[in-house]
């Protein structure tokens, strides 16, 4: 008897494929609607599936409409269904989802269970163009209304953005485990030299180790370098059935798929708080594949903040528990392009700008597909993305069609 709860019917992911992407043009306060920029997205997605608007009949995006932070979902899926006229068998968008990757985890589904044939899945955002002196993205507000939730209690003591709760994360595991702020620099400026080499990268300019000690410090010990960076932008994957792919263009295959929360949903109240959620779901996804951490050629993982890409690192299973700081010493030769563990290679959220965990799966495609120019990693045939932090997370192991 099989007792591994995770395993399941496993051939479920493996009946989809990424068949196209798309990205709009991404950038710091470009001016635009989020309607125009997911149309932008979206078309190019569609373009490189090698389908056409009337083969669409799925539509699925991660949070939906919502107007609780500035400009992080400005439009949803009946806004996108109507512009570009879809005609849909199945459609989906909320925010109670295994973080930013539940859209596409709805979408796979979806196509498993003959829903859909294609679904488009999309994720806009229009954060910097939102930003104003008094406006400022991801910063939880209340619309007017009372506070309630687990807000209520973060709210008196001024901790309104995921900046403070990450910060005491990676205080406690500082503590715990002795991870130092020059070790947790690895992390960003490891994405800066990525970004240098990625024209679509929203900074590029080189960072050093001293600019990152000396920048302002916004949540102890997360200075400004260890910080996301707000953006304007759209990308756009198409989701279809596998058996549909001989047709197609060149695909990406979803072989595994981690979406458990076994944790307390909590940014506060999980029972160890040096980890979060990526220590839940990537259980679930290497218990769904044959594959195993030797075989991933690059991961694409979370960067909101710098230490949530540790805690992706850790659960992953590249270090054992606590031993974050002397793996990162290695910098360059351990995470960068051409080293053991390819990081984030378009230059992640902390310098090429904030797409909510899809620019990693647009990167991830990229990879596998070798249409990754100046930034290649050669030979890459497995890719783990990661997306999320705190107490939500989603994971995904893709390969190269073979």
């Amino acid at each position: 008897m099989n007792t591994n709860r995770y395993l399941g019917q496993r051939i479920g992911e493996r009946d989809a494929v990424i068949s196209g992407i798309g990205r709009s043009v991404v950038g710091r306060k470009l001016g635009r609607t989020g309607l125009s920029l997911t149309v932008e997205s979206a078309l190019r997605a569609i373009e490189d599936a090698g389908l056409s608007r009337d083969d669409i009949d799925g539509l699925s995006t991660y949070p939906g409409m919502m107007n609780a932070s500035p400009g992080m979902s400005p439009c949803g899926v009946t806004d996108v269904q109507d512009a570009l006229r879809l005609k849909l068998n199945w459609f989906s968008g909320g925010g109670e989802t295994p973080a930013q990757l539940g859209a596409v985890f709805n979408a796979v589904a979806a196509v498993a269970a003959g829903l859909a044939n294609h679904v488009l899945v999309f994720r806009t955002v229009t954060e910097s163009s939102a930003q104003t002196a008094h406006r400022r993205a991801s910063v939880v507000g209340s619309g007017g209304d009372r506070i309630g939730g687990p807000m209520q209690w973060m709210v008196p003591f001024h901790a309104v953005s995921a900046a403070n709760w990450v910060g005491i994360y990676a205080q406690r595991y500082m503590h715990d485990y002795g991870l130092s702020r020059e070790q947790l620099g690895q992390i960003p400026l490891n994405q800066r030299r990525h970004a240098a080499r990625y024209d679509e990268a929203i900074f590029r300019e080189p960072l050093s180790m001293d600019d990152y000690l000396g920048a302002r410090m916004v949540s102890w010990p997360l200075g400004l370098y260890d910080c996301d960076i707000p953006c304007d932008g759209s990308c756009a994957l198409v989701v279809s059935r596998a058996d549909a792919a001989p047709d197609l263009k060149q695909v990406v295959r979803i072989d595994a798929i981690g979406s458990a929360l076994t944790g307390r949903n909590s940014w506060d109240q999980r029972a160890d708080l040096t980890e979060t959620a990526a220590h839940d779901c990537t259980k679930m996804m290497w218990a769904r594949t044959d594959l195993t951490i030797d075989d991933v050629d690059t991961v694409q993982l979370y960067d909101g903040f710098s230490f949530l890409t540790i805690t992706w690192l850790e659960a992953l299973g590249f270090f054992p528990k606590g031993e974050a700081g002397p793996w990162l010493e290695a910098g360059e030769s351990r995470i960068g392009i051409g080293g053991e563990v390819p990081l984030n290679t378009n230059g992640g959220q902390l310098s090429g700008g904030r797409l909510h965990g899809y620019g990693y799966l647009y990167e991830a495609c990229a990879q596998l597909r070798g249409d990754a120019t100046g930034r290649q990693v050669e030979g890459a045939e497995v890719a783990v993305v990661g997306a999320g932090g705190g107490p939500l997370g989603g994971c995904m192991i893709l390969t190269k069609d073979r």
